[in-house]
């Protein structure tokens, strides 16, 4: 069994905000699966599905970004799931927009949500990291991530997603290096 979480933040305010990009790319994910509406649980949102055979568990936690660990905890401790089957989609600053990058473990970069996944369970877990780009002025990074897309952005968006699913896709059938060769492959110019 996987788990699949996509960090965010919970309400309408943030929907469409940079720093809930990984809410977003659950519901790109949920959709291929034709799944619309994901039930209350783990202190969040949770849908089951399967890629290729593999049970699925997607989990949109609804603790805030920086209290995101309980909610994974839960849901991984709930299915016992290994922490090499837990997922993590989330910003990264540290890639442009529409990039995509696979790795196991790591430190945060000074990303709350990691923070305080790594502190209550280790750093032994996936993480897929979409590219947001970075503010044009220094220091600006808190305000950037919890604006909204701009439109232009917005479309680039679609793309993205289709490079995520791909790479959940391939990161649970085959494995963390042919996901993470995929995403070599696929990289922006």
């Amino acid at each position: 069994m996987w788990l699949i979480v996509g960090l965010g933040n919970p309400g309408a305010q943030y929907e469409l905000t940079r720093h809930n990009i990984g809410f977003l790319a659950i519901d790109a994910l949920l959709d291929t699966q034709g799944i619309s509406a994901c039930k209350s649980g783990f202190s969040g949102k949770t849908a089951k599905f399967e890629l290729g055979g593999e049970p699925c568990v997607a989990l949109k936690p609804e603790t805030f970004m920086n209290r995101s660990g309980r909610s994974v905890q839960q849901a991984q401790t709930f299915h016992k799931i290994p922490l090499d089957h837990v997922v993590v989609i989330h910003d990264d600053l540290d890639l442009p927009l529409g990039d995509v990058r696979i790795k196991l473990g790591g430190g945060s970069g000074g990303h709350n949500g990691l923070k305080d996944i790594t502190r209550l369970m280790g750093e032994s877990y996936l993480r897929i990291r979409l590219g947001i780009g970075r503010p044009q002025f220094k220091g600006a990074e808190a305000d950037y991530v919890l604006n909204p897309f701009t439109n232009a952005e917005l479309v680039q968006l679609e793309d993205l997603f289709k490079k995520c699913i791909e790479a959940v896709k391939t990161l649970v059938k085959e494995g963390l290096e042919h996901a993470q060769r995929s995403c070599q492959v696929r990289k922006n110019p």
